[in-house]
This record gives C-alpha cells, structure tokens and sequence, in this order.
C-alpha cells in the first residue's frame, strides 16, 4: 500500500529543500526514498531534505540530509527555510528556538527575512594560505580572481576529494572581494556533490574569514542566487554572536506517494 505525504518545497537564496512536518514521526527515513525526493527528474527536486519535528527543549527540532539521502551537519539556508516554514505553521510569531545537530539555535522573521544566530566559531585554521573553520558544518575557504569566470565544480571537486579530505568530505568555498563591506562567494557542496546557488553555513565560514583581525561588525555576501548578511564579534581568535539574515520564501506544495 502506497503512502501519500504532503511535503512543502521552499527556497533561500536559491538553496532549495524539500520540508516535511514530520512531527507524528511517520515519515520513513530512508536513504533511497530521501534521495528520490530529491532527485530533480525523478522526485520533487532539492538540495536537501529536512524534516520539522517535535523537541522538548526547543519550539522545535531539525533534522537535516543531503540530496544524496545521508543526513548530514548543519545547513544554514536550511535552517532559514525551517524557520519560515514553523512561522507558516503558526508555531511562533515572530522569534523562535530550535534544535539541530550542532545545537541550540535561535531565529527571528521580520518580512519575510529570516535571521539565524549560528554556532560560536573557537578558531580559523590557516593552511598554505587557505582557510579551514566549522560553522555547523566543515568549510574550505580559498579567495580567487574573476570568481564569476572561475571553475568551481572543478576545482572544488578537486580539493573535496583530496587526501586530506576524501574521507569525511568537506565544503569548498570560493570567495572574491567586491568592496570593504561585500564579498561574492561560489560553494561546492559535499553530499550534493556540486556547486550550489547558495550555502548559508558556507557564507558564514567565507564571510568570518574576510573579518577575521577587521574592526567591522558585518559583510554582505552576495551569491549566485541572491544576498546574504552576516553579523559576528570577534574575540581574539573566536567569533560569537554570528548571525546569518537573508530571505527564505515558500515556492510551492504538494502530495507524492512513497
């Protein structure tokens, strides 16, 4: 017997999910079944797939897996998307909490923009000139020239699978320099195994990185599907209170039967 769910598909900054509420618990979490949802020919199509359900600690809990059907770390946009998606469901109005696997994270809406307080960031490391933090997820962060031009699944792919890499993975990120308050950012995805329109936790890692030792409070993060902002206080070599704020919208909803 075939099982109807309903799902909704919402997008940030054109980082794009497929979300359940799965607050009964009866969505069947399989790696097969989430990675058809996902595929975009044969399913509904997504970046990822991200179930809303019920925490005792928080208004409620995320759970977050990549297009390939493995659930994964923290997703930034995803997050962004959850929050709008509980606002819709009326379970807050205009500030909320939530769990993720990185944690205790807070959120707040105001038109539509949703704004994500982050994991606190201990360190930047610093290899051959390149830069390597957690935001939620493992960031790779290298600055480029002609970013627009550059071959981010090549060169991402590259390092991705690299000795130091291959086995847990790792997301790459290519930031180039507009100005002194705006950097333009391109993402290669572990677990999408591709470059995405956007990365929330990506922004995050790139936009640390470029006010790493500057006394400024935030930068605006441009990306291929949009605008992003992100917010952070330095303290020595740790940043805290890191916000990620950027526009998460509903696109459409449906049935599918499993």
């Amino acid at each position: 017997m075939q099982n109807t769910i309903e799902f909704f598909k919402y997008q940030g900054t054109g980082n794009d999910f497929v979300i359940i509420d799965n607050r009964d618990l009866q969505f069947p979490k399989e790696k097969g079944i989430i990675e058809t949802l996902c595929d975009r020919r044969f399913g509904i199509g997504g970046d990822g797939l991200i179930l809303l359900e019920n925490d005792p600690a928080a208004d409620f809990k995320m759970v977050y897996y990549n297009s390939d059907g493995n659930e994964s770390t923290m997703c930034g946009n995803g997050g962004r998307c959850l929050v709008a998606f509980a606002h819709f469901l009326d379970m807050f109005e205009d500030q909320t909490t939530f769990t993720a696997i990185d944690g205790l994270h807070e959120a707040e809406i105001n038109n539509g923009i949703i704004k994500l307080k982050m994991i606190d960031v201990d360190s930047i490391k610093t290899i051959d000139g390149n830069f390597e933090l957690n935001t939620g997820s493992p960031h790779y962060v290298t600055f480029v020239q002609m970013l627009k031009d550059y071959k981010v699944f090549e060169n991402g792919n590259k390092i991705r699978n690299s000795a130091s890499y291959c086995q847990e993975g790792i997301n790459v990120n290519f930031v180039e320099e507009i100005s002194a308050d705006e950097i333009f950012i391109r993402t290669y995805e572990r677990g999408v195994e591709d470059e995405t329109f956007s990365c929330g936790t990506g922004a995050t890692a790139s936009a640390l990185v470029f006010l790493k030792d500057k006394n400024q409070p935030s930068v605006k993060v441009k990306v291929l599907g949009g605008n992003l902002k992100v917010y952070a206080e330095q303290d020595g070599d740790s940043f805290k209170n890191i916000w990620l704020e950027g526009p998460a919208k509903q696109v459409f909803k449906g049935k599918i039967s499993l």
